[in-house]
C-alpha cells in the first residue's frame, strides 16, 4: 500500500511540474492597438473599452493609440509598437488601415497583425495576417426588431398610418459593411411591420458629427417616423433628441444623453476576439486568417433596453427572435423575405476575395439564403433591395 501511496504521489507531482512548466513556457504578450479615431467616436470607444477589457482580463502589457489616419501613419505607427515597444500583437481597427497592416506583417514576420473589418487575410497568404469580424447583421437585425415594435406601438396609437410607416438611416459609405448592416436592420423591422419603408442618406464619413445630425434632421423633415445610424459620433442621436423622434444607436446606448427618444443599440464585443488572438500567441497556435464572432461567443450584443420609449414586450420578443437565429430557424437574409428590382433572388455572386478588381465570384446564395460572413469575415452583402431607397441617389 505504501508503494502504491507513494507512486501515486510520484505521479501527482510529475503533474504538477508539467502543468507549471507548461504555464511558464508561454510566450509573453505585448499588444500594440491603432485606433481610427479615439474616444469621442462611438466607434473607436467600443474598441478602446474592449482593448482595456481583454488585455486587463489576460494579465498582458497593452499600448493604444488613437487618431491614426489611414494612410502611411497607420505603417509607421505599426512599425513603432514593434520596434520602440516591443510588441509582438499589433490590432487596428479601421477598414482604411488594412494595406498598411499588410504590409507591416510582411516586414515584421515574426509579430502577429489582427485588423478588423478587413477582407485580405485569406487571399494574401500571409501566416501572420489576419481579419476579425462578427455577425452584426443578426444584432442589427434584433435592434430592428425592436424599431418595428415601436413603429407597431405608434401605428396603433394614431400617431400615423401602416402606410406611413418610413425608417430613416443615417449611413457612412455605401460599403458592403455599411449596406449589410441597415438591410439587416430593415429586415428586423420588417419582420414586426410588415408596411415598413427606409430612407437612406450618406455622410461619406466615419465620423462627422454635423454631417450625421444634419442626415438625421433631414431624414425627419421627410417625415421619417424613426432613425437609425452607422456612423460613429452623437449626430444622430441628438437630432433625434431634439425632434423627439426614436432612435435606435450603434456602437453603444445612449440614454445618459438621449432620455426621451434612445431605445437600444447593437454593438460588436471586441474583447472575445481579442482574447482569443492573445491567447493563440500565448500558446503558440496559429490565429484563423478570418475569424467571425457571433452571439454565442459573446461577440454580438444589445444594449439595455429603455423601457421609458420602447414599446411594451421588445425584451421579450427580442429574446424570442434571438433563440430562433440561434437555432437556425429564422435566416436575416432569408431569400422569401426581400426582393431586388420586383424579383426574388436565387444566385448571386458576391467578391469576396475582394483582389482589387471588383469582379464578383463566389455564389453567396443557397438553401435559401444568402450567406454572410460565413466565406470570410468581413460582410459582402452588398445588394440594394426593394423598400430601402437612397435619397441621395
Amino acid at each position: 500500500m505504501k508503494k502504491l501511496v507513494s507512486a501515486l504521489v510520484m505521479i501527482a507531482l510529475v503533474a504538477c511540474l508539467f502543468t507549471v512548466t507548461a504555464m511558464a513556457e508561454e510566450t509573453p504578450v505585448k499588444v500594440g492597438f491603432i485606433f481610427l479615431h479615439d474616444e469621442n467616436s462611438t466607434y473607436d470607444l467600443n474598441f478602446l473599452n474592449a482593448a482595456k477589457e481583454a488585455c486587463e482580463a489576460k494579465g498582458v502589457e497593452y499600448v493604444l493609440v488613437t487618431n491614426i489616419d489611414e494612410g502611411q501613419q497607420c505603417y509607421d505607427t505599426a512599425a513603432e509598437l514593434v520596434e520602440d515597444e516591443g510588441c509582438n500583437i499589433v490590432f487596428a481597427d479601421s477598414f482604411g488601415h488594412e494595406s498598411f497592416m499588410i504590409q507591416a506583417a510582411k516586414d515584421y514576420p515574426e509579430v502577429q497583425f489582427c485588423h478588423a473589418t478587413g477582407t485580405r487575410a485569406h487571399t494574401e497568404g500571409l501566416d501572420n495576417y489576419h481579419n476579425a469580424f462578427a455577425s452584426i447583421y443578426e444584432g442589427r437585425f434584433l435592434a430592428g426588431v425592436a424599431a418595428g415594435l415601436k413603429l407597431n406601438e405608434m401605428i396603433e396609437n394614431g400617431e400615423f398610418s401602416a402606410e406611413e410607416a418610413k425608417i430613416g438611416y443615417v449611413a457612412a459609405y455605401p460599403y458592403a459593411e455599411v449596406k449589410s448592416g441597415y438591410t439587416s436592420f430593415f429586415l428586423g423591422a420588417r419582420y414586426i411591420c410588415p408596411s415598413a419603408t427606409m430612407e437612406v442618406t450618406f455622410t461619406n464619413s466615419w465620423y462627422d458629427e454635423a454631417l450625421e445630425k444634419e442626415g438625421a434632421t433631414r431624414l425627419i423633415g421627410n417625415n421619417c417616423k424613426l432613425i437609425s445610424q452607422h456612423a460613429d459620433s452623437m449626430g444622430a442621436p441628438t437630432a433625434c433628441e431634439t425632434a423627439g423622434v426614436p432612435d435606435v444607436s450603434y456602437n453603444g446606448s445612449t440614454v445618459a444623453a438621449c432620455p426621451n427618444t434612445f431605445i437600444v443599440s447593437s454593438r460588436i464585443n471586441w474583447a472575445p476576439y481579442m482574447e482569443h488572438m492573445i491567447e493563440c500567441v500565448q500558446k503558440g497556435e496559429p490565429i484563423e486568417a478570418d475569424w467571425t464572432g457571433t452571439i454565442e461567443t459573446g461577440s454580438v450584443e444589445l444594449s439595455e433596453i429603455n423601457e421609458a420609449v420602447a414599446a411594451a414586450g421588445t425584451a421579450e420578443k427580442i429574446e424570442e427572435v434571438k433563440a430562433l437565429l440561434a437555432d437556425g430557424t429564422l435566416k436575416v437574409y432569408d431569400t422569401a423575405t426581400f426582393t431586388v428590382g420586383g424579383e426574388t433572388l436565387e444566385s448571386y455572386l458576391a467578391d469576396v476575395d475582394d483582389m482589387g478588381d471588383f469582379v464578383p465570384e463566389t455564389e453567396v446564395i443557397s438553401d435559401g439564403y444568402f450567406h454572410e460572413s460565413e466565406y470570410r469575415s468581413a460582410p459582402y452583402f452588398d445588394l440594394d433591395i426593394d423598400g430601402i431607397v437612397n435619397i441621395d441617389a
